[in-house]
């Protein structure tokens, strides 16, 4: 399957090079708005094309799948573009500014028999399959620590007085839909959606969370998830349990897991391993679901993007983070 991509960051970058592990998906364009940027990227990474126009890389029948890795608000019109030209899409995370959009975008793959994934590499890793399998061993869950916190770079030019797309509002930006997914795709996706939210921002004067917690309540256990882009954290994950507790490190990666035991006081390292490229997991799951028509994993994963999204959509309107399509 031949693929092109949208944006030339490191994220895209780092892509690409988990899809050459992928048997069957090869690059053959890239986009960029600016004409150098593009010839600069293909070259780099081997792509025959270079676009700066999104109406013709759509139109190309040498593209099957694109990659969206484009500033968050420009991701809903980008994808609508390429699956009414029956392009398959993956579009980084967070896959758009609200449920409406990605609601509306399924609608549209479904009508042009194509698939629209989120990107989200930590729940199609090993390591989070380790993560699953561990649960049991603790027994009842009670309560639930995660965080993923991590100073950016970009916030020293925000600093500066400029407004990087991450930390502005009109490009549908903050700590909790950038970061904070990580932890919450963990919740969600191995305990459900939650009963209830309840989110505690720190906002900056762009309109969009620097930092924030995340409460999630569910029948038995409360969840509380930390996310931050003005600061770094350097604790551990954890899952508390009756019987025992999980322990891992970097929500996005999942590494370093640990099954600690109440009654013997016994650490139970679980094996994971820290890999180089592990968005080739979700890569390797999407061509899977698209090469056999695996509608029912696809399903699954649709209603885990919904689910989340339907909470960060919830938590930033309980504190008025209203993005500039939704003024």
């Amino acid at each position: 399957m031949n693929f092109a991509t949208i944006g030339t960051s490191r994220i895209t970058a780092s892509f690409i090079e988990a899809a050459k592990e992928t048997k069957g998906f090869t690059l053959t364009a890239v986009y960029s708005r600016s004409v150098q940027k593009a010839k600069d990227f293909a070259k780099i990474h081997g792509a025959e094309n270079a676009y700066t126009d999104l109406e013709q890389l759509a139109k190309s029948n040498e593209v099957e799948c694109v990659y969206i890795a484009s500033p968050n608000s420009l991701h809903f019109e980008q994808a609508i573009l390429f699956l009414k030209h029956k392009k398959h899409v993956i579009c980084e995370k967070p896959i758009f500014s609200n449920t409406k959009e990605l609601s509306d975008a399924y609608k549209v793959a479904e009508e042009n028999n194509v698939y629209l994934f989120e990107a989200v590499r930590n729940i199609h890793s090993p390591n989070f399959q380790r993560l699953k399998e561990g649960l049991p061993d603790i027994g009842k869950v009670r309560s639930m620590m995660l965080h993923r916190s991590k100073y950016s770079s970009r916030y020293d030019q925000y600093l500066q007085g400029e407004t990087p797309n991450i930390f502005s509002a009109d490009f549908s930006g903050g700590a909790l839909v950038d970061l904070g997914v990580y932890p919450l795709y963990i919740a969600v996706t191995l305990f459900g959606k939650p009963q209830g939210i309840s989110y505690h921002p720190v906002m900056l004067e762009s309109g969009v969370d620097g930092n924030g917690t995340l409460v999630l309540t569910y029948e038995d256990f409360t969840s509380t998830i930390i996310c931050s882009k003005i600061s770094n954290s350097f604790n551990s994950c954890e899952i508390h349990g009756e019987e025992g507790t999980l322990r891992f490190d970097n929500a996005g990666t999942i590494t370093d897991l640990r099954l600690i035991k109440i009654a013997s006081k016994e650490k139970v390292s679980l094996e994971t391993v820290d890999w180089d490229l592990d968005m080739i997991f979700e890569v390797e799951n999407f061509m899977r679901i698209i090469e056999t028509n695996d509608d029912q994993e696809y399903n699954r994963l649709k209603d885990l993007s919904l689910s989340v999204l339907s909470i960060t959509e919830a938590a930033r309107k309980q504190n008025c983070i209203l993005y500039k399509n939704e003024k």
